[in-house]
């Protein structure tokens, strides 16, 4: 090929603004510089996304974690870097909404700090972009530069500031289609409601992270022409949240409640499909019913519980879920700590006969052991009693999953050969190593224990288990489903 042959330049517009928007703004602003033709390119992007952590000067830290924690990334980056970062953004912000186009922008993505007076500078630019048509949709993040530890007086400060950038700009709300709030304490809960729910007519997506209306405050949402599908808390201090009515809600997340009970209350969510609760409970935690708790709630297809490596926060129940576990085809019960027994996690997939995916994941973390294990306290193992497995021929089990799998570890062995012997209708059994290696873990020296053990990695071993989990003179009868070990660097079937 001649040297001087421009093979970008045979791509079509379309083709090339489909590269353009797979990467951040001040990145495909540069390509402007490149040619003529490329000149206007960036500007007739048809959706524009202004990420304030793309204009920082040290680039914001990204981890597998980052949408669950970055607000503790937030509070690292410097004071000096967030003005620069805000003054860039600002400066794209008017480049881009201001310049005349024939092609209108779809949709954008908004993502920035309250800080100085850079709401007064941005407001108007979005005001007039929504005013004017050149936006129709927007996805706006107001980050924080404060973690999970900000003071209540400050809470209330920034939700007041928030509220104040809401009210001066008004046009920005029914113009949200999805809304990520920090470090927020509405003085009243009808301004959360009021602010989210009864101006935010397009809204689809709505995530809190340490957001709420007060401690051990109870937050109702009724709202029957809300269109909002999926809602995310992290870190609250609701002492309960009560959907009566999100007719279109299909996925709710919590990450971590600090109450001891039961956090969530449905009434009417028809089109609930997928729920996520990740939460460590203290020694003391009573633990509550979740049958109780998915009371109203039972279209769910999907269910995950995540324990992080501490006490069960639900109560022993097996029979008591069936009408809450009627639909469900994926069931996930994650964060189980290494010691624990898992046939107790039986009881729930015999309440749930339709499950087609059943997976279990281990949990061994030096890097967050509890406070009272620290100072003596012994983990207690889950009291459930080990089913007797009298509707098993009912299941339409095809998959188990089971993360941070050891052998060496007798329980896991056990459990996924009782699995194995009564799933008639069992394909697959997937063994997986941790795929993310724990920084902290690592930044600590912290090895995997003797409890926990190593992965399996050699062919020969691996063979080992599987003719193990296959003898029929342990497993109650014959299981013809493929066991698949998946490592980091490699996946074996046997």
């Amino acid at each position: 090929k001649p040297q001087e042959e421009d093979r970008l330049g045979a791509l079509t517009d379309d083709i090339l603004l489909s590269i353009l928007g797979s990467v951040d703004l001040a990145t495909a602003a540069r390509t402007s510089a490149l040619s003529t033709r490329w000149r206007s390119l960036p500007w007739l992007l048809p959706e524009l996304n202004l990420h304030v952590r793309d204009f920082l000067p040290v680039p914001c830290p990204d981890y597998p974690l980052a949408a669950a924690l970055r607000i503790f990334f937030y509070s690292k980056i410097p004071a000096q870097h967030i003005n620069q970062a805000m003054a860039s953004l600002t400066r794209a912000a008017r480049s881009f909404l201001r310049t005349k186009h024939s092609r209108t922008v779809t949709k954008m993505s908004l993502e920035i700090y309250l800080v100085g007076n850079y709401s007064h500078d941005i407001g108007p630019l979005v005001r007039d972009a929504i005013d004017n048509g050149t936006v129709r949709e927007l996805d706006l993040t107001i980050a924080d530069d404060k973690d999970f530890r900000c003071k209540r007086a400050d809470m209330l400060q920034k939700a007041r500031v928030v509220d104040g950038f809401f009210s001066t700009y008004p046009n920005v709300l029914p113009c949200l289609t999805r809304l990520h709030l920090y470090n927020l304490r509405f003085a009243k809960g009808d301004m959360l409601h009021r602010t989210l729910f009864d101006c935010c007519k397009q809204l689809q997506h709505l995530s809190l992270d340490h957001c709420d209306a007060g401690d051990g405050s109870v937050w109702q949402i009724d709202a029957p022409s809300s269109g909002l599908r999926v809602l995310e808390l992290r870190y609250s201090y609701l002492k309960r949240l009560e959907v009566l009515c999100l007719p279109k809600l299909e996925l709710l997340r919590w990450e971590v409640w600090l109450h001891n009970e039961t956090p969530l209350h449905f009434g009417s969510v028809p089109c609930l499909k997928e729920l996520f609760l990740l939460c460590g409970a203290d020694i003391d935690h009573p633990g509550f019913s979740l049958s109780q708790l998915l009371d109203g709630a039972t279209d769910i297809h999907t269910l995950t519980l995540n324990f992080q490596g501490e006490k069960l926060w639900i109560q022993p129940e097996s029979r008591q879920l069936r009408a809450a576990f009627s639909k469900l085809k994926k069931l996930s019960i994650q964060g189980i700590y290494v010691e624990f027994d898992l046939l107790w996690t039986i009881n729930l997939l015999e309440a749930a006969p339709t499950v087609e995916i059943f997976g279990v994941e281990a949990f061994e973390h030096p890097c967050s052991v509890p406070f009272w294990v620290r100072v003596g306290v012994q983990r207690v193992q889950p009291s459930w009693k080990t089913p007797g497995f009298t509707s098993c021929s009912k299941w339409q089990l095809r998959e188990l999953h089971v993360a941070s799998f050891s052998p060496l570890v007798g329980h896991h062995m056990l459990f996924v050969r009782e699995v194995m012997g009564r799933a008639p209708k069992l394909e697959t059994v997937l063994l997986k190593e941790n795929e993310e290696p724990c920084r902290k873990c690592e930044a600590m020296g912290a090895l995997p224990t003797p409890i926990g053990g190593m992965f399996p990695r050699g062919k020969d071993e691996q063979d080992a288990i599987a003719r193990q989990l296959r003898d029929k003179r342990i497993v109650s009868s014959s299981s013809a489903a493929k066991i698949v070990f998946k490592s980091i660097a490699s996946t074996v079937v046997f």
